[in-house]
C-alpha cells in the first residue's frame, strides 16, 4: 500500500485532471459565460476552500464578472486602471496600493497577446487556519484552471464579435446592393439628340451619402439632381434613400424649384430633426427652349461651360442646404439660356476636397480644362476621374465620389 500522504497526493492529481477535463468538456458544450463562472467558483470554494474569488475582465471596458466570498462593495471601489494594472505576475497582496485589495492574498494576472484581459483575485476567509494555505497549496493550480477559464471566455467574445461584424457585413452589402438600384446606371442617362449625360459614383464605404439622378418630365423637359447629405455611413445612406424618394415624388409635380425645394426642406427636416442636413443642386432643362433652370442648396458649384462664350462658370445661385433650418430664409432660381455644345458638370466635395500628397486640394481647375475641350461628356468624366487619381497618389479616397455630366446637343 502506498504511504497514506502519497495517497492523498494522487487523488488530488486525478482530482485536478477530472476538473480540467469538465472544464474542457463545458468549454466544447458552449457553457455559457455565467455557467462557466459558477463552475470556477464552485471549484474554488466547496472544492479548494478558497474564500473570495474576484474576476475583472476587459470587452470594451474592465467590467467584475465574478465577485463572491465578500461585501460587494469591496470590488465597486477597485479601479483596474489605477490599482491592477501595474500587476504583471503573480504577486502577493498582503501590501496594495489600494486597502480593499488586502482584503485578498493573491493577484493573478491572465496576459493574452502581451495585453491583459482579466485579473483573478482570490484569499482565504479563515487566515488563522492551522497549517498551510489553500490559496498557498494550490495556487498554481487555480492560476492553470484561471487561465483556461478567462481564455475560453474571451474566445466567446471574439467569436460573438465575429459573428456580429459578419451579419453586419452582409447587411451592408444588402443596403450597397439596394442603394445601387435607387442611384441609375450611368448606361441608361439619356443620350439622344437633345442631350447626353454620364455619371460616375464610388461610396467610401459599402454605403454612402452621395446621391444623383435624372428623371425624364415630358417630351421635352428633363428634371435631374445631385446632392450630398452630411457624415457618412449608414445613418447618412438612410437619409439619403428617403430623400432619393422624396425627389421623385415631387420633381415631377407642376410644383416650381422654389416651392420643390421648400417641400424637401420640410421632409428632411421631418426624417433628421436637423442632425443632418442635404446639400444639393437641382435643375430643369426644356430642350425646346433651350433654358436651364437651377436652384444651388449650399453644395459645391457645378461648372457651367457654354459654347456661345467659350468661357465657364459656377453656378452658385440658390439657398441655404435643406435640413439646416426649419424655414429656408431665402432662395434664388437661376437660369441659363444653352447654346450647343455646352457641357453641365455637377460634382461632390469628394472630388474638389481631394488632396494630394503635399496637402493640395484637387479643386475645379482641372475639371474647366477638361471641359473646355472638344470631347464628348463620356471622355471628360474619364479623364477627370484619370486625374484624380494621379492626383491623390498614395493617399486614399476620404468620402464619396460622384460626378454627373451633360452635353447639351
Amino acid at each position: 500500500m502506498p504511504p497514506k500522504a502519497s495517497l492523498k497526493r494522487l487523488q488530488f492529481c486525478n482530482f485536478k485532471l477530472d476538473v480540467l477535463l469538465n472544464i474542457t468538456l463545458g468549454i466544447n458544450d458552449n457553457l455559457t459565460v455565467d455557467e462557466l463562472l459558477s463552475r470556477f467558483e464552485s471549484i474554488l470554494r466547496k472544492d479548494l476552500n478558497i474564500g473570495k474569488v474576484l474576476i475583472y475582465s476587459y470587452n470594451q471596458k474592465w467590467d467584475c464578472i465574478l465577485a463572491s466570498g465578500f461585501h460587494r462593495n469591496i470590488a465597486e471601489n477597485i479601479n483596474v486602471e489605477t490599482d491592477l494594472v501595474y500587476y504583471k505576475q503573480i504577486t502577493n497582496l498582503s501590501v496594495a496600493l489600494n486597502p480593499h485589495l488586502e482584503t485578498f492574498d493573491v493577484i493573478l494576472p491572465v496576459y493574452h497577446n502581451d495585453a491583459p484581459i482579466a485579473y483573478v483575485i482570490i484569499g482565504d476567509i479563515d487566515e488563522e487556519r492551522a497549517g498551510m494555505s489553500p490559496t498557498i497549496k494550490h495556487l498554481h493550480f487555480i492560476q492553470t484552471l484561471a487561465n483556461v477559464i478567462v481564455v475560453a471566455i474571451e474566445n466567446r467574445r471574439l467569436f460573438n464579435e465575429n459573428v456580429k461584424q459578419e451579419a453586419l457585413k452582409k447587411e451592408l452589402e444588402l443596403a450597397s446592393r439596394m442603394q445601387t438600384m435607387l442611384i441609375p446606371n450611368p448606361s441608361l442617362l439619356p443620350n439622344n439628340d437633345c442631350l447626353r449625360a454620364s455619371a460616375y459614383y464610388l461610396p467610401h464605404f459599402e454605403v454612402g451619402g452621395d446621391y444623383y439622378d435624372f428623371i425624364k418630365l415630358d417630351d421635352n423637359k428633363y428634371g435631374f439632381c445631385i446632392a450630398d447629405v452630411s457624415g457618412k455611413g449608414i445613418s447618412a445612406a438612410l437619409l439619403m434613400s428617403n430623400f432619393q424618394a422624396n425627389v421623385r415624388a415631387l420633381v415631377g409635380t407642376n410644383l416650381t424649384l422654389s416651392q420643390t425645394v421648400n417641400k424637401l426642406n420640410d421632409r428632411v427636416m421631418e426624417s433628421a430633426n436637423g442632425e443632418k442636413f442635404i446639400t444639393l443642386f437641382i435643375g430643369r432643362y426644356n430642350t425646346e427652349t433651350r433654358e436651364l433652370q437651377y436652384i444651388n442648396a449650399g453644395h459645391n458649384p457645378p461648372i457651367l461651360y457654354n459654347k456661345d462664350r467659350e468661357q465657364a462658370e459656377l453656378l452658385s445661385l440658390g439657398c441655404i442646404g435643406v435640413g439646416m433650418f426649419d424655414e429656408i430664409p431665402k432662395i434664388s432660381e437661376g437660369r441659363a439660356i444653352l447654346s450647343p455644345g455646352s457641357k453641365l458638370m455637377c460634382y461632390t466635395d469628394g472630388i474638389v476636397e481631394l488632396e494630394n500628397e503635399n496637402n493640395y486640394q484637387f479643386g475645379t481647375d482641372i475639371m474647366e480644362q477638361s471641359m473646355i475641350q472638344d470631347e464628348s461628356i463620356n471622355w471628360v468624366i474619364d479623364d477627370i476621374i484619370e486625374k484624380l487619381n494621379k492626383h491623390k497618389g498614395g493617399n486614399d479616397f476620404f468620402d464619396d465620389i460622384s460626378i454627373m455630366g451633360i452635353e447639351f446637343h
